[in-house]
């Protein structure tokens, strides 16, 4: 396999993080995209001594992580994400938290102590009200059991579009977990979309395909977690929506319009 065809196969998943990470999907794919310049310029940046896919998301963390690109005004390029100079978390622990929860690296050194760090200090900022979109009635209780022992409270499970948005108007969650497509033929994507016009609350998507929603051909959106999910995924990508979310309220306030 070229390694055209190596970095192919590995890129939707570098988008999910990359994502997750800037908090957009619009910044996620800017970085992903400084990365793959960085290495057409020169290919011996991919360290390859534990995969392709290891490789890619070192040099992807090199590229984030780099003080001259997060810190010139004059890169016109990429979008740099106002939270990256924000964030109340350390970049280090945020970036484990995401590696092993949602990505699955486990044998990062210090990995598992940065994530209980990462975790811990964004446990105690985020708990909310949560809605649950999912017509599977096993994995919606494995949601709702999930979410309730994140510390937060769900105020419904809805299992429609028709069900969601009126659910949603209701009671207005500050976080939304979504199937993508659900079994009546509604669409979860569509649901979560008419109650953005409404209003502003973070979503979590949830897919058995995530490649299909990390092209960066059109608007997708920026958390996503893959079916069949793992706990540790559920509070890795919950915990980085409502983060970026508090962020974003606490940058700057909306002034109410009538």
């Amino acid at each position: 396999m070229s390694r055209s065809q190596l970095v192919a196969e590995h890129l939707p998943l570098l988008r999910r993080y990359a994502r997750a990470l800037t908090g957009n999907q619009a910044s996620g794919d800017a970085y992903v995209a400084a990365m793959l310049e960085a290495l057409l310029q020169d290919g011996s940046l991919l360290d390859e001594r534990y995969g392709p896919r290891a490789g890619l998301f070192k040099l992807f963390t090199q590229i984030w992580n780099s003080v001259s690109l997060n810190d010139n005004p004059d890169v016109a390029t990429l979008a740099l994400p106002p939270e990256r100079r924000l964030s109340n978390i350390t970049p280090l622990p945020r970036q484990a938290f995401l590696l092993l929860s949602l990505e699955g690296f486990s044998d990062i050194a210090e990995t598992r102590q940065l994530t209980d760090t990462a975790g811990r200090e964004m446990a105690a900022e985020i708990a909310t009200d949560v809605l649950i979109i999912e017509d599977e009635t096993f994995i919606a209780m494995d949601l709702e059991s999930l979410v309730k022992n994140l510390g937060h409270n769900v105020i419904g499970v809805a299992r429609t579009h028709a069900d969601a948005v009126a659910l949603a108007k209701n009671k207005k969650p500050g976080l939304i977990l979504a199937d993508i497509q659900l079994a009546d033929g509604s669409s979860g994507l569509d649901a979560v979309n008419e109650l953005l016009r409404v209003f502003e609350v973070p979503v979590v998507f949830i897919t058995a395909y995530p490649e299909r929603f990390l092209t960066g051909e059109r608007p997708e959106p920026a958390f996503l977690i893959s079916k069949p999910f793992q706990p540790a995924m559920v509070s890795a990508v919950a915990s980085q929506a409502l983060f970026f979310q508090r962020n974003s309220r606490n940058r700057s306030p909306r002034a109410a319009t009538g």
